[in-house]
């Protein structure tokens, strides 16, 4: 189990030089110019080709042209991809941090398949299909897993180990459940075939409206916890000693990632590999300090995400690749080459 050596007393509170804290501001600035360009770039470009000027027309002036229309389509869509990224992003941090692994995310610690469970439940045993009906299961499933966690990892004592152990056997358990439903429901596998791989297409404004109260609360949560998590890095003796709450932090934080991940994987079906290369890229010049681990995730999540779908969109004219499909692509060799540097470095 790849899980982080406590950090020396006082590294994760002490404050950063003045010089180092206008560094990481500006650099935060050059992430949101750069999340800017990227939005404005999957509004532009797409399967289908449309001049800038058709492009700023559909935003400014909704004549109902068949432009405009798929202009409109790509601003839900692009919508949808930030914070669905911000979401997967800050969820990610929180996980890492809560279990002292820098290669959790919420889909190795299985919360992206409970919510993919219930929902593959809803469509096969209730003929639920609508976002509004199934957002709720959604919910529901990444809220089970959360708490299987929290119980199976030990609960109060739990610890970093214990979660991630808990988590890759609730993964694989639902993992198969899932791969069984769809199989045996070939309704099911039709419905299910595109959200199953993580996709931003099927993006509109009822979408966003449904789950943006959730991404809210849970962005709020995960942002709060910053200080806490900073403490529990320390180890549980010292996060006591500083006046952390370890209990109430550690359910907080389970919460925040329910909700972020049960929203973004209702809205986008699960997609992979985000919440894990963002926040440990993230960490690599942030340091640990989670104050900036946090917005630097949360801005450069939805980069990475909104710049795989335009890859998707561009790389199979006129059809295209699915989001998912091109995170796992861009995240499987990521993942492996994370596991060979912390191989190493541990040598």
């Amino acid at each position: 189990m790849l899980v982080d050596s406590p950090p020396e007393p006082g590294a994760e509170t002490a404050p950063a030089p003045p010089k180092r804290r206008a560094i990481r501001s500006i650099g935060l600035l050059a992430a949101l110019a750069v999340l800017l360009l990227v939005f404005l770039t999957s509004i532009a470009v797409g399967a289908k080709s449309m001049s800038l000027d058709h492009v700023w027309h559909g935003l400014v002036q909704d004549t109902g042209t068949y432009d405009d229309v798929v202009v409109g389509e790509r601003l839900a869509r692009s919508l949808l991809g930030l914070l669905a990224g911000v979401a997967l992003g800050l969820s990610g941090a929180v996980l890492q941090a809560l279990t002292r692994n820098p290669l959790a995310d919420p889909g190795l610690l299985g919360i992206n398949l409970g919510a993919s469970a219930a929902v593959v439940s809803a469509v096969s045993f209730f003929g639920i299909t609508s976002l509004s009906g199934y957002v709720w299961f959604a919910f529901v499933g990444a809220l089970i897993v959360g708490l299987l966690l929290y119980v199976l990892g030990g609960a109060r004592g739990a610890t970093p180990v214990r979660l991630a152990l808990a988590g890759t056997a609730i993964s694989a358990a639902l993992y198969g459940y899932v791969q069984a439903v769809m199989i045996m429901d070939g309704a099911a596998l039709n419905k299910m075939r595109f959200w199953t791989v993580g996709s931003l297409a099927s993006a509109n404004m009822d979408t966003i409206k449904q789950v943006l109260p959730f991404l809210a609360v849970g962005t709020v949560i995960a942002l709060s916890l910053a200080r806490p998590l900073n403490a529990m890095a320390m180890g549980d003796d010292t996060a006591r000693a500083l006046g952390a709450r370890l209990t109430r932090t550690r359910a907080l934080s389970m919460a925040a990632a329910t909700l972020l991940c049960g929203a973004a994987t209702a809205a986008c079906g699960p997609i992979v590999f985000v919440g894990l290369m963002v926040p440990h890229i993230v960490r690599s010049f942030t340091g640990p300090d989670m104050r900036w681990i946090l917005p630097y995730a949360a801005v450069l999540s939805p980069v990475l995400l909104l710049g795989a779908d335009v890859v998707g969109r561009v790389v199979a004219r006129p059809s295209e690749l699915q989001v998912g499909i091109v995170t796992a692509v861009i995240g499987a060799p990521v993942f492996i080459l994370l596991v060979r540097r912390r191989k190493v470095a541990q040598l």
